[in-house]
């Protein structure tokens, strides 16, 4: 019985250790995937000063914020007068919730005016990926779509270029898409149609070409969020035409 009971607790140790390496291990990732994004920024304000690669975790750097597990769920950035390019290995962000720069947290009576929230709806907020109003350069990583939980991708207002990834058709949980205001090129991607959550796109202001999507969810955004890319062609006609003709 006590060989017993002391075989119970090794294993009940080992488990906690496993656990523990393996949320450290998430940690350091995490944390090699935020110094990245700092040395691809410039940063004149020192906005990112804390932000010190020796750490354990980044859970204590500024603009950082972590559930109870030291997993990254916030990043604050927005209108911090950065300057620079996205990385790829933000997609390894995987708890992230708020990647914020653009609105903060609307209060959640305007939420319910404005989207006369359902328990659908409800289920899909569960984070934020927002870096707005920054000189933000190149353009957007596919990689972003590896983050499962976002539920707002906001990067208007920057200097964005290529094409909208369609990978970003993987966030199943997007409720907010704004990427107005840059110099992004090629065709919506239709992959987009396939989200059941979002609600909001505004791609206004870019160089975008081809049709506007009609299916899915695109069936209620007006037209105001698509208008300022003189190369696009208006509403798709579902069966005459490819969408994508001579769009580049």
């Amino acid at each position: 019985m006590v060989a017993q009971n002391s075989r119970r607790e090794l294993l009940a140790a080992s488990l906690i250790l496993t656990l523990a390496l393996i949320r450290l291990t998430e940690a350091n990732s995490e944390g090699d995937a935020l110094h990245a994004l700092r040395r691809s920024l410039s940063d004149p304000d020192n906005v990112l000063q804390s932000w010190d690669p020796t750490l354990v975790n980044p859970c204590t750097w500024f603009h950082v914020t972590c559930n109870q597990h030291n997993q990254v769920t916030r990043l604050d950035l927005g209108n911090s007068n950065l300057s620079g390019h996205l990385v790829p290995e933000l997609g390894k962000l995987e708890h992230l919730q708020y990647l914020y720069g653009i609105i903060t947290l609307l209060p959640f009576d305007y939420l319910k005016t404005y989207f006369s929230i359902t328990n659908q709806i409800l289920f899909c907020f569960d984070s934020y990926s927002e870096l707005y109003k920054n000189e933000i350069q190149g353009t957007i990583p596919s990689e972003l779509g590896n983050l499962k939980s976002l539920i707002s991708l906001d990067l208007y207002n920057n200097n964005l270029t290529g094409k909208i990834p369609s990978s970003l058709g993987k966030l199943k949980s997007l409720v907010f898409l704004r990427l107005n205001e840059n110099r992004l090129t090629g065709p919506i991607p239709r992959e987009l149609t396939a989200i059941s959550c979002l609600k909001v796109v505004d791609v206004s202001g870019n160089d975008l070409c081809g049709t506007i999507p009609v299916e899915g969810p695109f069936e209620h955004i007006p037209m105001q969020n698509f208008e300022n890319n003189l190369r696009l062609e208006g509403p798709e006609l579902l069966g005459l035409a490819s969408y994508d003709t001579n769009c580049t």
